[in-house]
């Protein structure tokens, strides 16, 4: 027979290891308490996510969430609502429930006040908040099924449509094509007669037998200079005196 007090132990380990999963159960529902934020001075400072705290973002503190997890966070006092994000542990202070960053403090309305009452749930989008009222009227499609094998798979069917496709645009005759005019052909030059060139004639080099006899040519020729002439008649005057 198993006595009662050879249960409790067994019962009290029980107890002991479903305390944080009950902890965590409760978590995921809705919960009610008090909210607190940053002070400022701890903008900039890491928080246990390793992410850096900044007062103008939209985080929080939690302690059981998973880091990343998107919580509405609802202050029952005026019905102001606002998304946060779970960067943090914390707080560790009874009746608080949830540190928020100065963002989301002022979003809510309780930066006067200090510490707050609201309500945290988490936040999923995916939920729709109501049924639409409106029928959507669907076609009615009528199906049917193939009577009996395929002869061919589709992609042999496929394959000779386009090669039925391709001798039809080759048989087809090409008509009223135009073509750009050729361009224009430039006439060929005639033959042109090049002027020949003749060789410069060379002087014969020059001796002394040939500059004697021009010499001579030269002093044949009459002088008609003016000063020979006046020289001439002047000596002639004299010659009749």
């Amino acid at each position: 027979m198993i006595s009662v007090a050879m249960l409790l132990p067994l019962i009290t380990s029980l107890t002991s290891h479903l305390s944080p999963l009950t902890s965590y159960i409760n978590a995921q529902g809705v919960q009610t308490g008090k909210a607190s934020f940053y002070a400022m001075k701890f903008s900039g400072r890491k928080t246990a996510s390793g992410e850096r705290l900044h007062h103008d973002s939209l985080t929080c503190a939690h302690r059981t969430y998973p880091f990343g997890t998107q919580l509405k966070v609802t202050n029952p006092n005026n019905g102001k609502t606002v998304i946060v994000r779970v960067t943090d542990r914390g707080p560790y202070v009874k009746g608080r429930i949830i540190d928020l960053s100065v963002r989301a403090a002022r979003e809510l309305g309780i930066i006067s006040q200090g510490i707050a009452p609201v309500i945290v749930e988490r936040y999923n989008p995916s939920i729709i908040p109501f049924k639409p009222e409106d029928i959507i009227e669907l076609p009615e499609l009528e199906l049917s099924t193939n009577e009996g094998p395929m002869s061919k798979p589709i992609w042999v069917e496929l394959k000779e449509q386009q090669e039925q496709r391709n001798k039809s645009q080759k048989a087809v005759p090409v008509i009223n094509r135009k073509f750009p005019p050729p361009p224009d052909k430039k006439e060929e030059p005639k033959d042109v007669k090049t002027p020949e060139m003749k060789a410069p004639e060379t002087k014969a080099p020059q001796t002394p037998q040939n500059n004697r006899n021009g010499i001579d040519e030269i002093n044949k020729k009459p002088n008609q200079s003016k000063a020979y002439q006046k020289r001439e008649e002047g000596s002639a005057k004299k010659s009749r005196r």
